[in-house]
Parts: structure tokens; sequence; C-alpha cells
């Protein structure tokens, strides 16, 4: 049997800052982003951590799913936002909610983080590991952003998905097959210098704003343009899939322009593409999860429906997953 999602849910911050508070700090317009990039607003959270993201959403997920918090067996949170360099949030998420019996790690696999958890988490449920995961996806971003610099500014916004990651129990429903790449040598594109044991805090790094994201956004937006549609339309031709198959493409959101490109390359209408970078932004490991909830929510995901997840991060890492929707 294959591993599946039983629930799924997700959290936005309420305050909502549209392009137009930009131009108050950076020489720009929503004109220059929203034709960019396709986005028109974000949200940021003035206060609290990754995991107050987290915690309300993992809240609503159990609940749906009427499962009680002692059940629950793991916790995983891929971020890259995490709320301190040690203890693993998936700590501090599990204290939190108050789930007892729960053991749990980090991952960080940027922008691909929610789909290298999600393979995990299918992997550790089908080998008897955990009778169920609780798989968070979720970032402040706001956190590491340069608000001085008009690049990456206006790219990105707050948010978490959490879904619980257990056994189908329809043999044809569930996660049915992943590819995952990493490539190190992209690291140089797209990163956070300092905070590390390579680099750690000082003086230094702080007046050279080193804490904040770096990003060649030409490098990463032609290998994210190739490495996302060439992995979607790879996990379509290994599983005999037409794009008459596929019923939804779900992209990490990271830039329109990316997302029409790998549905150009898979043969897909945008009408079978979920798109919420719009309203949201990039919310890193959240993307993903969060597009899943809202159209889930809104009764446009039904059960039986063959999906495509696809994304692509900073390491560089990159990926697709297919399924059938089992809600």
């Amino acid at each position: 049997m294959p591993a599946t999602i039983t629930s799924i849910a997700h959290y936005f911050p309420p305050d909502v800052y549209t392009n137009h508070y930009f131009e108050q700090y950076l020489e720009t317009s929503d004109e220059w982003i929203t034709e960019r990039t396709g986005i028109k607003e974000r949200r940021f959270a003035k206060n609290g951590a990754t995991s107050d993201l987290i915690v309300p959403a993992a809240r609503e997920c159990l609940q749906r799913r009427g499962m009680k918090l002692e059940d629950v067996d793991c916790i995983i949170v891929a971020t890259v936002t995490p709320d301190h360099m040690f203890p693993a949030t998936a700590c501090v998420v599990q204290q939190k909610l108050g789930a007892p019996n729960a053991w749990g790690f980090d991952l960080s696999a940027a922008c691909s983080g929610f789909l290298f958890a999600l393979v995990t988490a299918a992997k550790l449920v089908e080998a008897g590991g955990a009778r169920n995961v609780l798989l968070c996806g979720a970032d402040k971003m706001s956190a590491i952003l340069d608000f001085q610099d008009r690049a990456q500014a206006v790219l990105f916004g707050d948010g978490a998905g959490v879904a619980l990651v257990e056994m189908s129990d329809d043999p044809e429903l569930g996660i049915i097959d992943h590819i995952l790449h990493i490539d190190g040598e992209g690291g140089k594109y797209l990163y956070q210098a300092a905070g590390g044991s390579a680099k750690p805090a000082s003086y230094e790094t702080v007046a050279n704003r080193e804490h904040f994201i770096h990003q060649e956004g030409q490098a990463v937006f032609k290998a994210a343009v190739k490495g996302m549609a060439d992995v979607s339309v790879e996990i379509m031709e290994k599983n005999n899939l037409t794009k008459d198959d596929v019923d939804w493409l779900v992209p990490h959101q990271a830039n329109l322009r990316i997302i029409s490109a790998t549905a150009q390359r898979m043969g897909l209408p945008m009408d079978k593409v979920m798109v919420n970078i719009d309203k949201y932004a990039n919310t890193t490991a959240a993307t993903i999860p969060s597009c899943l909830s809202q159209w889930w929510e809104a009764g446009k995901l039904k059960k039986g429906d063959k999906i495509i997840l696809a994304s692509f991060g900073a390491g560089f890492t990159w990926g697709a997953v297919y399924m059938k929707w089992s809600l």
C-alpha cells in the first residue's frame, strides 16, 4: 500500500502587504513587480516565529482528521527559517501543540523542502517507522529578507501548510512515484552567506548584510525553468501519463513565468495549474501544501485526481512527485 495525504490545512498571517508597500522604500512599482513575477501581494508575520505559523495549521489539519494530539507519531518540519539553529523547530512545534508521543526533526531543502519531506514521510510510513507523520512546510521569509534589496524583498512572503501522511486504505490512491535531485554547483547562486558554522555571526557579517538572502536572479531563473519543467515531463513519461491524464500541476510558487513555462512544457492549460503566488508570493516550503489545501477547501480537488507536484530551490534542489489524491 502507498502512503497518502489524509488531511491538509494552511495558515497565512493576517497582515497583507501589497506591491505599493515597497514603493516607499524601493525604486519599484506595482507594474514592475507584477510584470516580472506575477505577485500582487504577500503576508508578513509581524510577531512570532515559524513555529507560530505552523501551529494553527497543524491544529486544523488534525481536527479535520479527527486525530488526537497524543496519537501523532512523528513531526517533520521543512523550513529554511527555523525558530533556532537548535533545538529543531519540530521540537518547538511538538511542545506548542502538546503532542507528547511524537518524535521528529527538521529538513532543509529550501523551496523543494515540502517535496523532499513528503517523500521522507511517505517512506517512513510505508516502512512501518511511523503510523502517521505530521508534515509541516513553513517559512517566515520576512525574517531573512533585505528590505533594501528590490530584487529580493518583493518576492517572498510568510506562511505554512501542514499535511497528515498515513498509509492509504486504497492501493490505487496515494503517493505513487517521485524523482528528486540536488546539484551543489548551484549553491553559489542562491544562499544565506552567514550564520552557519562556515561563517558565524559577527559584527562584520551583520554590517555587510550577510544574514539576508543572496540571489543571482538570472542564473536561478534559467536553472529553475529548465529543472522544474524537465523533471515534471520526466515523471509524466516514467508513469506513461499524457497531458490529458494530469488533472493538476502543483508547482512551487516562485515566479509566474517559471510556472507558465513548466505548464507549457507539459502541454497543460493554465486552468489545470494551481497558482496562489499572486496573493501570497513565494512562501518557500509552504507554497505547495498551501495550494493543495486551498484547492481542496474550494472543492476543486477531487478524490482520484492525478496530481504532479514540482519544485525547484536553493542548493540547487528540485524534483517532482506523482500522486493520486485520496480526500
